[in-house]
């Protein structure tokens, strides 16, 4: 069995506290337990569906959606939002996903989605590294990964060199995966 990618919680919470630091504050308080009001969630939706949405449009690139980029994404998701993300409202915003790429077409989406992360460069730099991410989950990149890695950093504003330093980051979370 081929050893699955990991992104390491720590590089997410620092991704996270990235954010945080360019004033995206957490805009939702969760009690554990208590389901989100549909206000709350709509709020959520906004904050992360952008994240969301750039890595399905990465994981569905090669026209298969494995079972290791969903694990990638749900983990990422739920570290990145400090827990407010549960796995049915991930599924759900998922849903979303998909039927924007369906009914607009992948490249109106990946326009749409670049253009609203890019206003800002700190979330610009997560959606790629959390894109990579996906990228590497089944530890192959196939052609469409690669084509839509470049068309997201393009998109997001990132130029190669700060591309091949953020890849160069999530490539030193493979090197210390555990198992």
């Amino acid at each position: 069995m081929a050893k699955m990618f990991w992104l390491s919680t720590s590089t997410v919470v620092r991704l996270r506290d990235q954010l945080r630091a360019a004033g995206q504050k957490a805009s939702v308080e969760v009690r554990s337990g208590e389901p989100l009001s549909a206000d709350d969630r709509a709020v959520v939706e906004a904050e992360y569906g952008p994240f969301l949405e750039a890595m399905y449009l990465m994981m569905s690139a090669d026209g298969e959606i494995q079972a290791e980029e969903r694990e990638v994404l749900s983990g990422a998701l739920r570290n990145l939002s400090g827990g407010t993300l549960d796995g049915d409202l991930v599924d759900r915003m998922l849903e979303t996903a998909t039927r924007a790429a369906k009914t607009e077409g992948r490249p109106a989406r990946l326009k749409t989605v670049t253009a609203d992360l890019a206003r800002d460069k700190a979330r610009a730099e997560v959606a790629f590294v959390l894109a990579a991410a996906i990228a590497f989950a089944d530890n192959t990149i196939a052609d469409e990964e690669d084509d839509t890695l470049d068309a997201l950093a393009e998109g997001l504003g990132i130029d190669e060199s700060r591309a091949g330093d953020l890849l160069e980051a999530v490539e030193k979370d493979l090197v210390g995966a555990p198992g």
